[in-house]
C-alpha cells in the first residue's frame, strides 16, 4: 500500500493494538468502536499547567488513508461540525493528521443514547417513556437542529446544513441532563458544491427518513423535522412508526402508505400533542413545519398550556435511576483515572515541537500534528521503571468500567511526585488487605470457556475486554445477565445467565457452531473487501462462514472508485448475492462485466400462498414483485412464512421482462 510522503508504514488496525499509547498530543486509552472505515477511541488530551480532559478520537483505518474521496468526506464532516457551537450539539475540537493517519477529536459525553435508554427501561420493566422527559429531549433536539439549520458563514451566507441521520442512536442524554445531537458524518451543507446524494445512494437510517429522502430527491432542513416527528411519535406511543420486513418495505411504508395517528395506537393521547406530531409528519413538506424552530415553539406552548413539568433536574434523577448500577461502578473507578493519567505522563517524552506537518490533500487543512518518520515515530509506552504493575492493572480495569464521560483533572506540578508516591503506597496497602479479608460488596464470578477459544464476550450488550477462556468477576448476583459470544466464522451464541447468591461462582462451557451464511460478491471492478471492520483475506467473490441472525457490514473499495457499504442479515444456511458496479470518484460507473444494453425486469409470483422475494441479494418484500435488474443472469430467492427458501436463476435480456413462479405449500 502506498502512503503519503513522509508517513511511516503502519500496521493494519487491530483490536490487539497495545493501549494506552501516545498519538500525537493525545493518549489513546481504549477503543470504543470499530467500523469499516474508521475507529473510535477514548483519549486523554494534556495541556499546560497540568490541564487534562477526556476526548473521543475518530481515526480512519489505514486502508482508507489513501482514498481521496473518503478523506474529503472526513474533512467535510469536520468542517461542518467545527462551525457548530451549541449546547445541544456535540463539539469538534480538532482535525488533522498524525503518524500519517487522519483523525477528528470530539467532545466525549457522559451519558446514553436514546436506544440505550429504552433498553435500560426494558430491563426495569418500564414500558412508558415519561412525557416530561420526552418533551425535554425533543425540545433540546429541535433547538440543536434549528441552530445548525440557521448557521451562516462570516459573510452572512446560509451554510445549508442538514443532518440527514436524526435517529435514536444519534441523540444522547448526559447524566447532567443535557441533550446532544451527535454524528454529522452524513450531513450535507453548502460548503461542498456537488455533494448531493447520487442516484441510488441513501444516507441515513431508513425508519427515520422523510418521504423525499426515501425517494432519493433533494432534501432540506424540513427532512430533519420529519425525523424529529417520527421520534416524537415513537417516544410518546412506545411503538415503531415505520417497520417493514426489509429496508425496501420500510421505505415503501414511508412513501406510499397512510400514517397512523398517535391516538390510534394509544387511546387518550393528548389532542394538542397529536396535532404537533401529525404536522411534523406531513408527507408534503410545504405543509410540514418549515423549521425546527417552529416545531420547538409549538412544543414549548403545549408544555405550558398542559402544565407538563419539563425539568432538567427531574431528567437527571431519572437517568440516575435507570443507570444507577453503571454510575456506581464509574464512581468507584474515577479516582484511579487520575492515577493512570499521571503514570502515562511520567513515561512519555513529547516529540520536538519543530516536527513538520504531513501533506494533506489539496484544499484541506490540519490543526493536528503531522506524520512522523522512522527517527521521530512515537513509541508505545514502555514498562514503568518501578514496580507499578498492580496499580496500572487496577486502573486499566477501572477505565473499562467507565462507560463514558468528560472528566476534567487539574494537577499542580509541585504536588505530582507526592501524589504518585501516595498512590503507590495505597495500592500496596490494598493488596495486603485483599489477602486478609473478602471484599465488602459481594459479587459474582463467571468462569467461561468455549470451543474454539478466542471468542469475544458481550455482557448486557457491552463488549468486554477479555476473550474466552475468561474469569469475569464483579458481576451482579441473583439477576439475569445477557451473555453473547461471537467469533468470526461461527454463529453467535446467546443465553441468559443468573449467578445465585449461595453459589457466587458459575462455570459455563460453550461449543460454538460454524457460521452458515454465504455472500456471493459480483462487484466490478474487483474490490478490496472489509468485513465488520476487518480486512477480508479470502476469496474476493465469496464470503462464507458468516453468523446467521447478525448484522454484518461489508465495505467494498477500489482505487479511483467511491467505497460502498452493504448490510447483510441472513438466516441459517442462506446465501445472499451482492451484484453492483462501483462508482468512479468523478461520478461514472465502473466498466460493466454484463452484456451492454438497457436493464430488464423480472416478475416474481407464487402459487398456493405468498413468499418474501430477494433478487440478486436485495429484498423486495412479499409476492407479487416486479424488479428492475441489469441484463444477464439474475438470481431469485423466495422465502415462505414456513419452510425453507427456494431459489431460481433466470436470464434477463436487455429491455426484456422475465417471469419466475414459485410453488408455496
Amino acid at each position: 500500500m502506498e502512503h503519503p510522503a513522509g508517513a511511516p508504514q503502519r500496521p493494519e488496525a487491530s483490536k490487539n493494538e497495545a493501549l494506552p499509547r501516545q498519538f500525537g498530543k493525545y493518549t489513546l486509552l481504549r477503543r470504543l468502536a470499530s467500523g469499516g472505515m474508521a475507529e473510535i477511541f477514548l483519549a486523554l488530551q494534556r495541556s499546560v499547567a497540568g490541564f487534562e480532559k477526556l476526548v473521543v478520537i475518530k481515526r480512519i483505518l489505514p486502508s482508507m488513508n489513501d482514498n481521496k474521496a473518503f478523506i474529503d468526506m472526513l474533512l467535510h464532516e469536520a468542517r461542518i461540525a467545527a462551525t457548530l457551537s451549541h449546547p445541544n450539539i456535540v463539539q469538534t475540537f480538532d482535525v488533522g493528521q498524525t503518524e500519517g493517519t487522519y483523525f477528528i477529536a470530539m467532545e466525549h459525553i457522559h451519558g446514553e443514547d436514546l436506544q440505550g435508554i429504552v433498553k435500560a427501561m426494558r430491563k426495569r420493566s418500564l414500558a412508558e417513556f415519561p412525557l416530561e422527559h420526552t418533551l425535554g429531549i425533543v425540545l433540546g433536539m429541535c433547538a440543536g437542529l434549528a441552530y445548525a439549520h440557521e448557521k451562516r458563514d462570516l459573510e452572512g451566507k446560509p451554510l445549508g446544513i442538514v443532518h440527514r441521520d436524526i435517529s435514536p442512536r444519534n441523540i444522547v442524554v448526559s447524566f447532567t441532563g443535557e441533550v446532544k445531537i451527535v454524528d454529522f458524518g452524513v450531513a450535507k451543507s453548502g460548503l461542498e458544491p456537488g455533494e448531493e446524494t447520487g442516484a441510488g445512494q441513501l444516507k441515513g437510517k431508513a425508519p427515520y427518513m422523510s418521504p423525499e429522502q426515501a425517494s432519493g430527491h433533494e432534501i432540506d432542513a424540513r427532512s430533519d423535522v420529519f425525523a424529529a416527528g417520527v421520534m416524537l411519535f415513537e417516544l410518546t406511543t412506545g411503538k415503531r412508526l415505520f417497520k417493514g420486513s426489509s429496508e425496501f418495505e420500510t421505505l415503501k411504508l414511508i412513501v406510499d402508505k397512510e400514517y397512523p395517528r398517535p391516538s390510534d395506537v394509544r387511546p387518550g393521547y393528548p389532542p394538542g400533542l397529536e396535532r404537533i406530531v401529525m404536522r411534523a409528519l406531513e408527507k408534503d413538506r410545504e405543509r410540514r413545519y418549515q423549521s425546527a424552530r417552529e416545531m420547538q415553539a409549538e412544543l414549548e406552548a403545549f408544555a405550558r398550556e398542559e402544565r407538563v413539568p419539563v425539568s432538567t433536574v427531574s431528567l437527571i434523577k431519572w437517568m440516575e435511576l435507570l443507570f444507577e448500577d453503571k454510575l456506581a461502578q464509574q464512581k468507584e473507578a474515577l479516582s484511579d483515572v487520575k492515577q493512570l493519567a499521571d503514570v502515562i505522563a511520567a513515561q512519555y517524552t513529547p516529540p520536538p515541537p519543530s516536527q513538520p506537518p504531513g501533506p494533506l490533500y489539496e484544499g484541506s487543512t490540519s490543526t493536528g500534528a503531522g506524520p512522523t518518520n522512522a527517527a521521530t515515530a512515537l513509541p508505545s509506552i514502555p514498562p514503568p521503571k518501578r514496580s507499578n504493575a498492580a496499580p496500572i492493572a487496577a486502573v486499566v480495569f477501572a477505565l473499562i468500567l467507565v462507560g463514558g464521560g468528560v472528566l476534567w483533572v487539574r494537577h499542580e506540578d509541585e504536588r505530582r511526585a507526592a501524589m504518585e508516591a501516595e498512590a503507590e503506597a495505597k495500592a500496596q496497602a490494598a493488596g495486603s488487605a485483599a489477602q486478609a479479608s473478602p471484599p465488602a460488596t459481594k459479587r459474582g464470578t463467571l468462569d467461561l470457556t468455549s470451543k474454539p477459544d478466542g471468542c469475544a464476550i458481550w455482557i448486557d450488550g457491552d463488549l468486554r475486554p477479555e476473550t474466552t477462556p475468561a474469569h469475569i468477576d464483579k458481576l451482579p448476583l441473583g439477576k439475569p445477565i445477557q451473555l453473547k459470544l461471537t467469533k468470526e466464522g461461527f454463529e453467535a451464541y446467546r443465553t441468559d445467565v443468573t449467578i445465585a447468591e449461595n453459589e457466587p461462582t458459575k462455570t459455563l462451557a460453550v461449543e460454538m457452531k460454524s457460521g452458515s451464511v454465504t455472500v456471493l460478491l459480483k462487484i466490478e471492478p474487483p474490490p478490496t473487501i472489509w468485513l465488520d471492520g476487518k480486512p477480508w483475506k479470502g476469496d474476493r467473490e465469496k464470503i462464507d462462514g458468516l453468523s446467521a441472525g447478525e448484522e454484518h457490514k461489508i465495505v467494498a473499495s477500489a482505487s479511483g472508485y467511491q467505497p460502498k457499504t452493504y448490510t447483510i442479515n441472513a438466516q441459517q444456511g442462506e446465501t445472499k448475492t451482492i451484484a453492483d458496479l462501483l462508482v468512479k470518484e468523478g461520478g461514472g460507473a465502473a466498466p460493466a462485466a454484463v452484456p451492454a444494453g438497457p436493464p430488464g425486469k423480472v416478475r416474481v409470483g407464487a402459487k398456493g400462498g405468498f413468499c418474501n422475494v430477494t433478487v440478486n441479494g436485495t429484498s423486495y418484500g412479499p409476492t407479487p414483485v416486479e424488479a428492475q435488474v441489469p441484463s444477464g443472469n439474475v438470481r431469485v430467492s423466495c422465502k415462505p412464512a414456513n419452510g425453507p427458501a427456494q431459489q431460481q436463476s433466470v436470464n434477463v435480456g436487455p429491455g426484456e421482462t422475465a417471469r419466475v413462479s414459485f410453488k408455496v405449500d
